[in-house]
């Protein structure tokens, strides 16, 4: 019955997706994302963290649609940077990096977009199919939580600043408690009254979601860029783009295998789309025939961690949609742009707003098949694209983040602390302190506070209520086996990094 019932949601969610005003801003979210993704620097967080506040003024539907087609767009984009330029955008690139570039440097740099844009393609609409039925299950059993539920899922969501931790769990945690002394500023949930304000009535309204995570990211991005004085050399002609049969015969089976790697692990929460992407390069070479040729140009070597790229970030959007937990930063931007746009992420989104989440996953199909229309013609402009001077791109980006800043709550103080945390960014990306737990507690702190205040209420205020329920219990032990999980897959990521950048491979 909920299958039916799904099929009868999609079909209304693509009747909607298909009008006008949502095809244009699935359309201006690929091409956004993509133009993003190409400029060496740049990537979804920062472009999502720009435009966040340009998509506050749109209607609900229609910023999501928008944003999700960034977020899909950049991780393609970076593909281009990472074969054409050996730059990672992210990290996930780094692996497309490995035999792109050999590629490109034989000529056939053409023939590696063409198959990067298709295994793009393949996984991203594979993980939209996996959304379309795993996430109404886990919504509707997810209904079933109480405090104590929300609590434990909390502290699951917060196992997430190991995964994100950039090596060093230290650093990690103390940012966290960083983040979430930030979210203390402002009124109380409970008792309503101001704390930590000082006297200062601007703080009395806390500080502004958007302004900090502007400054942490594209901010501190153009500071970055500015400092490294960044240039790109495009070697040679790709020659063209679209892939011959052969090497599609060659593609078919990395992209799959890859595109279901990269889905069910980015089902876990703080299984990022690097890790997956890692994974599924080595799994590839492990299965070849010739696993000597990894490394010197294969198309295999592309097709395999550009499907689990892509698989891994539509896949996340099951736990954002269904339970509230981001799995990567730019899912982190997009969690806080639900809970500005009024929406609560988590189980009760599929019920309250259900017209919203089906039409945003319609969009999906239609924002995917419109990145492999678009972005195989146009990859030259793409191309040209990474030849833009920075000098030139730094001003325009700086001038969005003032905009941007000031147009959420018409304050020059937001402003002043969108540049504060840009400055903070920066010295925290100098010295390799990971940014992402301090968003991440900004933002799921209050809801821990929040549901912890409950259950205690609901416990007489005796925690271990949340051992005495099933559902809360299996969460918290849920959470315990993903920190062990996210802790070796952390180790095994920063050795595979380690060895690229041993290698000679631009690592940011």
């Amino acid at each position: 019955m909920l299958i039916i019932e799904t099929f009868q949601l999609l079909l209304a969610g693509f009747a909607s997706a298909l009008t006008p005003e949502h095809l244009l801003m699935a359309a201006l979210g690929a091409l956004i994302g993509t133009f993003v993704g190409v400029l060496p620097g740049l990537g979804p967080t920062s472009a999502i963290a720009i435009l966040l506040p340009v998509t506050a003024v749109l209607e609900p539907t229609q910023g999501m649609i928008m944003l999700a087609g960034i977020y899909y767009g950049a991780m393609y984009g970076g593909s281009t940077t990472a074969i054409l330029l050996n730059i990672p955008g992210e990290l996930s690139s780094v692996p497309t990096c490995l035999d792109g570039y050999p590629l490109a440097k034989k000529g056939r740099g053409g023939p590696a977009l063409g198959i990067s844009a298709v295994a793009s393609f393949g996984a991203g609409v594979l993980g939209v199919i996996g959304l379309v039925f795993f996430a109404p299950i886990l919504a509707d059993q997810a209904l079933k939580f109480g405090p104590p539920e929300y609590f434990a899922l909390m502290i699951l969501a917060l196992t997430l600043m190991v995964s994100l931790s950039g090596g060093s769990l230290v650093k990690s945690f103390l940012m966290g408690a960083f983040g979430y002394t930030l979210a203390l500023v402002g009124l109380g949930p409970s008792s309503g009254m101001p704390r930590f304000d000082y006297g200062v009535p601007a703080l009395v309204g806390g500080f502004d979601m958007i302004s900090i995570i502007i400054g942490l990211f594209a901010i501190t991005e153009v500071l970055k860029g500015i400092d490294e004085k960044r240039t790109a050399t495009l070697i040679g002609k790709p020659g063209s783009v679209y892939p011959k049969k052969e090497d599609l015969r060659a593609s078919a089976g990395p992209m799959l295998r890859g595109g279901i790697v990269g889905f069910f692990l980015g089902l876990l929460p703080g299984c990022s789309a690097a890790i997956t992407s890692f994974l599924a390069y080595d799994m590839e070479k492990k299965l070849s025939k010739h696993p000597e040729k990894f490394g010197q140009g294969t198309i295999e070597g592309v097709a395999a961690p550009e499907a689990a790229n892509n698989a891994t970030s539509s896949a996340g959007f099951i736990p954002l949609f269904s339970l509230g937990i981001p799995s990567s930063p730019p899912l982190a931007i997009l969690l806080a742009g639900l809970m500005i746009y009024g929406l609560t992420p988590g189980p009760v989104l599929f019920e309250q707003n259900a017209s919203f989440v089906w039409t945003v996953i319609a969009s999906m199909f239609v924002g995917n098949a419109m990145l492999l229309v678009l972005n195989l013609p146009m990859v030259w402009v793409w191309v040209k694209l990474t030849r833009v001077p920075y000098g030139i791109m730094a001003p325009i980006i700086l001038m969005f983040c003032t905009i941007g800043a000031y147009s959420v709550r018409n304050s020059m103080f937001d402003v002043w602390v969108a540049f504060l945390f840009g400055g903070l960014g920066y010295v925290f990306s100098k010295y390799k302190w990971p940014v992402v737990p301090l968003v991440l507690c900004f933002i799921l702190g209050p809801l821990l506070e929040e549901s912890f205040i409950q259950t205690m209420a609901m416990g007489s205020g005796d925690l271990s209520i949340v051992l005495f329920r099933p559902l809360s219990l299996t969460i918290l032990l849920a959470a315990g086996a993903l920190l062990i999980i996210s802790m070796m897959l952390n180790r095994r990521t920063q050795q595979r990094l380690k060895e690229e950048r041993d290698r000679g491979v631009d690592v940011a």
